[in-house]
């Protein structure tokens, strides 16, 4: 399995390459040049979640690592720090609708399905090697904490963690800064996260900097994560038996979603993708109009989908253009904040995905009218995924599958807002409120950023 980099340079990595430098010198992300070629009938006869996950990472390493190290790594992510059996349990609501769990990881975020597995790939890279490096990732709420968790016992790394001052929930934002270790570094920034991604894109595009710290990335942007998301997409398909399931998903950075497409362009039988957005709504205004254009970041009930410029579309959009077509869109809406796609590519792209839009009270009557029908309580992030799947017409024939990314007692005002309570707390979330935290707060610079590294 090789990687090139979505803009046309850097070609012909293998995938530790990838790993380690998550974004392309050129700016691009990387993509497999060629996607693996499953043996579907095998894979969906059944299995644990680490046979099924070992089925579909081990093609995207290319041989870069042992098979029996693959095994006991997977067995090593998905053992001990998942607190539920099937690791992405599914719930059938009835009428064709599915949700499936993916919080039950150790910081009760989808993101800990991925980030405990990048942090062990990390970790196993740098052993072999003795490399040092600097972890840094942006977050707009769960990937801070799960990137931290995933990779605090990496012993030759620093981790900088960029998030946007007062922009998460208090719950996410301790999850984070109440971590402890000494190469834990978390940054707030005076911003929105995407000023807290634009500092991390343009850290990686500082060749100097880049090369003396040994940067690597925990966000979406580095193919692992996507790699590790792909494997509950195929689950919620062996679960459920439909070869037709639809799949809704709360979607923010684009990246939860891709890997559903990934898996789809690898003949896994499934039907539909439906892109749930926020008030936030800059996709579902793209997949309307053809014009993907930035407006103010709207803060929402539903903080880590407050996202203008989302990443990962850029591996979506290299599906549908050349390289050079793909860079001169890319440098239009970096110039001006607007970027138009006609034509028969827009056409691919609206053959492949629909968008639905939830706003902040549709989200609170979302949550509402789940927990009265079926007892179950949904995030904030969780709701706008189940709204998009109602919206779209679920029923027993044609099945949806909607991700609950995050456990409700992260959102306890929007939840007591929407129910009259708030949801029970963890134990592991009571904790933090007697931790002090720790971190830094700087302005939306990445030079500002950048020499707070070089001061580790």
């Amino acid at each position: 399995m090789r990687y090139h980099s979505t803009r046309g340079g850097d070609p012909d990595r293998n995938f530790t390459d990838i790993l380690m430098a998550g974004l392309a010198p050129d700016g691009g992300l990387y993509v497999p040049e060629i996607l693996p070629d499953y043996d579907w009938g095998k894979i969906l006869e059944g299995g644990t979640y680490t046979d099924t996950a070992f089925h579909i990472i081990r093609p995207f390493l290319g041989g870069t690592i042992p098979d029996d190290d693959v095994r006991a790594i997977i067995d090593d992510t998905y053992g001990p720090t998942f607190t539920h059996p099937s690791i992405t349990p599914v719930h059938d609501m009835g009428d064709g609708l599915f949700i499936m769990d993916l919080f039950h990881g150790p910081t009760l975020a989808f993101k800990d399905v991925a980030l405990q597995l990048l942090g062990r790939l990390l970790d196993h890279h740098l052993r072999q090697t003795g490399r040092h490096v600097t972890i840094i990732g942006a977050t707009s709420g769960d990937t801070g904490s799960a990137a931290i968790e995933g990779c605090k016992h990496i012993a030759n790394a620093n981790i900088v963690i960029l998030h946007p001052h007062g922009r998460t929930s208090e719950v996410q934002r301790r999850q984070m800064t109440c971590a402890t270790g000494e190469n834990i570094h978390n940054i707030a920034i005076e911003g929105s996260f995407d000023d807290c991604q634009r500092i991390v894109k343009t850290l990686f595009g500082t060749g100097a900097f880049r090369s003396a710290q040994n940067l690597t990335a925990v966000n979406s942007i580095n193919w692992a994560r996507v790699m590790a998301q792909c494997v509950y997409y195929v689950r919620g398909v062996m679960e459920t038996g439909a070869h037709n399931l639809r799949f809704s998903v709360p979607t923010g950075n684009f990246g939860n979603i891709y890997a559903a497409h990934v898996m789809r362009r690898c003949g896994l039988p499934m039907g539909g993708l439906i892109i749930a957005s926020n008030r936030n709504d800059i996709l579902t205004r793209f997949f309307e109009t053809g014009v993907m254009q930035v407006s103010d970041v709207e803060p929402s009930l539903s903080p880590s989908m407050d996202i203008q410029i989302s990443s990962n579309f850029e591996r979506l959009l290299s599906e549908v253009m050349t390289p050079k077509e793909l860079g001169l869109f890319m440098q239009a809406f970096r110039d001006t904040g607007t970027a138009q796609l006609d034509g028969d590519a827009m056409q691919a792209l609206r053959a492949a995905f629909t968008a639905c839009r939830c706003d902040d009270a549709t989200t609170l009557s979302t949550i509402r009218a789940t927990h009265d029908k079926n007892g179950m309580t949904l995030d904030p992030h969780s709701a706008v995924g189940v709204h998009a799947a109602l919206q779209s017409g679920p029923d027993p024939t044609h099945p949806i599958m909607a991700m609950a990314c995050a456990h409700p007692a992260k959102f306890p005002d929007a939840i007591k807002q929407a129910i009259g309570t708030p949801p029970p707390q963890p134990e592991v979330l009571a904790k933090l409120f007697t931790k002090e935290e720790r971190y830094t707060r700087l302005p939306a610079d990445y030079q500002a950023v950048q020499s707070f590294i070089e001061g580790l």
